[in-house]
């Protein structure tokens, strides 16, 4: 008569080391002995000092936490998932045990006694090599630095041959030449000339309000618009790109080109708003002949027809697939997918000025709102945009918004036909709400944030995170000055959006198991969009809004933004900041794989690493959902 528990607990532990070293004989053998152990949350399996057990252990479902004193205080120094051995190497040194275990949720143990394993360590050489490198290498912290590297992949070394140049960081040039607003314009070309460079950064405490180029001496001062003794102020461009360090070669090219600018300032948090690191320019590239990035970029600024941006498109997602496949950081592929997807969608518009046969009656910017305006749409997902025009007198109103309107639908249209799907919401410039002067976005981003609804919360979760796309920057400026304004100390606004936010809970069910679609098109499938990119996105924006950080929509870069200003929850935010990245790059693969969004996951897809990988991200979702719950007083919401 067959022994199905055993058979079963054989089934289950020959897919985990070191019991994948065991033959099928072994496994049943050691699995008739081994005793099934239930334990609620928070139960101590054995405590520091404790007499050594009999028995060690496997987690058959749940998790559990290791706990030490340092500096008496007990820490989690390690966590355990299913698959997972622990409780041995304690028996093998014949030590009580240092460490207390405790179970981190309900979980359903196997025990596995000491003396039936002994035998097959005895006999076999794997075995007992693998665990001599086990205790030879103790297990880290999931949250450490080491493990999230791990956890992302992005620690790989990059191969920097020939076909890998682009993706190095540029060489910055830390002696940057500054001078005040207040300085003239004459002493400010000395200094250019003294330093032999062909442009100066104006500051004001070491952050970049404005640079001079040659060019600009030229175009202001020699033609004599202005006089040599005006301040600089009046001659600078402003506001100033900025970057983050470490932004590739290929990312460089492209942002210059599409800027048409050919010196970029990289400062401490890549935003105008902190301290300058560095410069580079087009001189201190070495451009590469054939990469790819640039080349996409010159034949998107070359393009006349719709039809050839589609091209251009299909040829940017083989670029993402190739991306993805050599493994390079998220951080890089997605900052030259998203330069190239903006500048497609700056020469749609572009084109459709010139087919309008009109300039526009006033100043506007195209915005990209949601995870284009989060610069976080990698695949073909819908488009998500808005216009903001100049305010103009009420006389006028109505024809300068036709103007917008129809030009919004020749883009919208165009964006369609290049692989930007339609927005099934309307959220899209073309339509009327969403196609409003300044002080009409003003007062409706206001009046969102005064009568706060669930649909007002909806659309401030998609329109709050915009980014200028193409048109006037001051504008889009001025729109994110009156958010940080409305939401200051807007407490009860704050508490709605947090509430918003915990909307979509662990996506964990009981003992670790996924939550998957009940019914409809897919069914068993995870949605990861649902359950874990868009809650660790809202908390990345309420926390934003509360902190009060400006200019920064990718969620990555809010939590590492975060981490600086609160270094007491400096891990928990770079914890959510690595997960960000990794759900990111994880819809991303799966979408490549099956030419979709990635948004619904087949579980029976998943190898144990992936399954793995995604439940250490879901605990930075639900541990940033705990903080939310503390801050915002939301204790009490299920």
């Amino acid at each position: 008569m067959k022994n199905t528990i055993a058979e079963r607990v054989a089934d289950f532990i020959k897919n985990f080391p070191p019991f994948d070293l065991l033959d099928k004989a072994q496994l049943l053998d050691i699995s008739k002995e081994v005793k099934i152990k239930y334990l609620d949350k928070e139960n101590v399996i054995y405590n520091v000092n404790d007499p050594l057990h009999d028995q060690f252990y496997m987690i058959y479902k749940g998790a559990v936490k290791l706990k030490k004193y340092i500096n008496e205080k007990l820490e989690t120094i390690d966590q355990f998932d299913e698959g997972d051995v622990f409780g041995l190497r304690p028996l093998f040194a014949k030590e009580n045990y240092a460490i207390t275990s405790i179970t981190e949720e309900e979980t359903i143990l196997y025990c596995i006694p000491i003396d039936m394993f002994h035998q097959f360590i005895d006999h076999n050489k794997e075995v007992r090599k693998y665990l001599i490198e086990s205790f030879a290498s103790n297990t880290e912290n999931p949250f450490s630095n080491e493990f999230q590297k791990k956890l992302l992949e992005d620690d790989v070394k990059l191969d920097f041959s020939k076909d890998m140049f682009e993706m190095q960081p540029v060489r910055l040039i830390k002696n940057v030449v500054t001078t005040k607003q207040t300085s003239s314009i004459k002493d400010a070309a000395k200094l250019m000339s003294k330093n032999n460079v062909g442009s100066i950064i104006i500051e004001d405490k070491e952050c970049p309000i404005g640079i001079i180029t040659d060019k600009d001496l030229r175009l202001h001062v020699a033609t004599g618009n202005y006089s040599i003794d005006d301040e600089v102020s009046k001659i600078m461009i402003h506001p100033v790109m900025c970057y983050k360090k470490n932004i590739t070669i290929a990312q460089a090219q492209i942002t210059m080109m599409k800027h048409k600018i050919n010196q970029i300032v990289v400062t401490k948090d890549g935003t105008p708003n902190s301290k300058i690191l560095g410069v580079f320019s087009e001189h201190d590239i070495i451009v590469m002949k054939g990469t790819n990035p640039s080349v996409l970029m010159k034949a998107i600024k070359r393009s006349n027809s719709t039809k050839d941006l589609k091209r251009i498109r299909e040829k940017i997602m083989m670029l993402l697939e190739g991306y993805v496949d050599q493994n390079i950081p998220l951080t890089h592929i997605n900052n030259i997918i998203f330069e190239l997807n903006d500048a497609t969608i700056k020469r749609v518009i572009e084109r459709c000025i010139e087919k309008m046969g009109q300039a526009p009656p006033v100043k506007f910017a195209w915005m990209s709102i949601g995870s284009q305006g989060r610069k976080e749409q990698l695949l073909h997902t819908d488009q998500d945009n808005a216009i903001i025009f100049e305010n103009t007198d009420d006389d006028h109103l109505e024809e300068v918004r036709t103007y917008f309107l129809t030009l919004a639908k020749k883009v919208n249209k165009r964006l369609k036909t290049i692989g930007f799907e339609y927005c099934p919401g309307e959220m899209m410039a073309k339509n009327p709400k969403y196609c409003l002067s300044l002080d009409e976005w003003e007062n409706q981003f206001s009046a969102w944030t005064r009568e706060t609804g669930d649909e007002e919360l909806l659309l401030c979760s998609i329109f709050f995170d915009f980014d200028i796309t193409y048109g006037d920057p001051s504008l889009t400026n001025q729109l994110s000055d009156h958010v940080l304004e409305i939401t200051k100390n807007n407490l009860i606004f704050q508490s709605k959006l947090g509430a918003s936010s915990l909307r979509s809970p662990s996506p964990l069910g009981f003992f670790r198991q996924f939550l998957v679609e009940q019914d409809g098109e897919h069914k068993d499938h995870f949605d990861l969009k649902k359950r874990a990119i868009m809650p660790i996105s809202d908390a990345g924006r309420l926390l934003a809004i509360h902190y009060q950080t400006k200019n920064i929509n990718n969620t990555a870069e809010r939590f590492e933004k975060l981490a600086e200003l609160m270094p007491e929850d400096e891990e928990l935010y770079l914890s959510c900041a690595y997960a960000s990245k990794a759900l990111l790059k994880f819809r991303t693969k799966h979408g490549l794989r099956h030419h979709d969004s990635g948004r619904f996951i087949a579980l029976a897809e998943l190898s144990k690493e992936e399954k793995m990988k995604l439940k250490r991200c879901f605990k930075a979702v639900s541990k940033v959902q705990e903080l939310i719950k503390l801050k915002f007083n939301l204790k009490n919401f299920i």
